[in-house]
């Protein structure tokens, strides 16, 4: 764990920050990059999970390309140098202003989630006078074995046009005059450890690729989403996720023909490599006797646990206490949710200890905000120190 090695480094700054560690990144991304390679699979970084620029520079330089939720991360990533016919636009709620932006940029693909936003895409391309490339997305009603907070691919849920649909309106969607439905795409949710849920995932597939053929739609690529998860329990034990398993079930299971795969890995990309680092305020201790580890940072730097019940390894990097104890670490905002963890067993910790969060590269900075007036924390590269 980096920040335990460089903790006498880190004793003296400003708290609360974001340490990345470059070098794990790196060996994240030369992992999946040459597996990715021994099956010619095509490779997107989910820019939602972490935005910050010099991690960025390091996934560009390695040849991926981006998968965007929003205009606005469509427009980071191109101004972050990364080639527009290399980016995947999806998002439920596409606005008219964002998607005449990505009409002009020309984009790998525009993933539509439903046949409204077909029509108007169609409109808007039209009155740009240009045909967009399209990939479909698909719900392909498939439990990801995940928490339900952030499933995407089952029946219910506001992600992708149910598959029934596109069948029953398929002549209208061909017909659109401004789009060209080249692809297909599905996304089933994020951090799934069960790897077999791929296995159901490619069996969807090639049954939906199939009949999108017979339904007159000819597809040039298909594009099986991301989702791999990270090992928030030990992260010292799997550093790197397991990119291998994966891409060897897709490719045992998967039957599209010699059509190219493309994946969207966020979280399996800089999961691992980022550590939240905050200073114990008070230490407290409540009527019923639990103990509290006050610390200066809160759900405005991470709001996960909060937002879903997410886990966060946590450890003192500082103490050098051998006795132990359990306490709840509990953060500045005024909600009685801003809450990490209870019941963590800790070296006893005292004001001015340093503890870090693990496995917080990704929905961490890039879920910041400044609730309570907080300034948003800052970055600390592990090169620099």
């Amino acid at each position: 764990m980096l920040s335990r090695k460089v903790a006498d480094r880190l004793a003296g700054m400003q708290t609360p920050f974001y340490l990345y560690d470059m070098d794990l990144l790196r060996l994240t991304l030369e992992s999946a990059v040459s597996m990715a390679a021994r099956y010619g699979y095509q490779l997107h970084y989910a820019i939602k999970a972490n935005y910050d620029p010099r991690l960025l520079e390091m996934i560009r330089q390695y040849g991926l390309g981006i998968d965007c939720a929003s205009g606005n991360e469509v427009r980071c990533a191109i101004e972050a140098g990364f080639d527009p016919a290399k980016i995947v636009y999806a998002g439920v709620g596409k606005k008219d202003d964002e998607l005449r932006y990505a009409i002009d940029q020309g984009l790998f693909a525009i993933n539509c989630e439903s046949l409204e936003e077909l029509d108007v895409l169609s409109a808007l391309a039209v009155e740009a006078g240009k045909k967009v490339t399209v990939a479909l997305r698909v719900n392909p009603d498939i439990d990801p074995k995940t928490n339900h907070c952030i499933d995407t691919g089952q029946a219910d849920s506001k992600f992708g046009i149910s598959y029934e649909e596109i069948l029953e309106h398929s002549g209208h969607i061909r017909q659109l005059p401004g789009i060209c439905v080249r692809g297909m795409h599905l996304h089933i949710g994020s951090q799934i450890r069960e790897l077999h849920v791929f296995e159901y995932l490619c069996e969807k597939v090639n049954v939906i690729v199939e009949n999108l053929e017979k339904a007159g739609f000819q597809l040039e690529f298909v594009d099986v989403g991301g989702g791999l998860g990270i090992n928030y329990d030990m992260p010292e034990n799997e550093p790197v996720p397991n990119f291998a398993s994966v891409f060897a079930i897709i490719n045992s299971h998967l039957r599209v023909g010699d059509r190219p795969v493309h994946f969207e890995f966020g979280r399996a990309i800089v999961g691992e490599c980022g550590e939240l680092i905050t200073r114990v305020l008070y230490n407290k201790t409540t009527a019923t006797g639990r103990k509290l580890l006050i610390v200066d940072s809160s759900m405005t730097e991470l709001i996960r646990p909060a937002l879903y019940g997410a886990y966060h390894n946590i450890e003192n990097i500082t103490s050098k206490e051998e006795k132990r104890e359990k306490y709840t670490i509990v953060g500045t905002a005024c909600e009685s949710t801003d809450k990490f963890d209870e019941n963590v067993s800790l070296p006893v910790s005292k004001r001015g200890d340093l503890l870090t969060l693990k496995s917080a590269g990704a929905y961490g900075q890039s879920m910041a905000s400044r609730y309570n007036l907080h300034d948003l924390p800052r970055s600390v590269y592990s090169d620099e120190l």
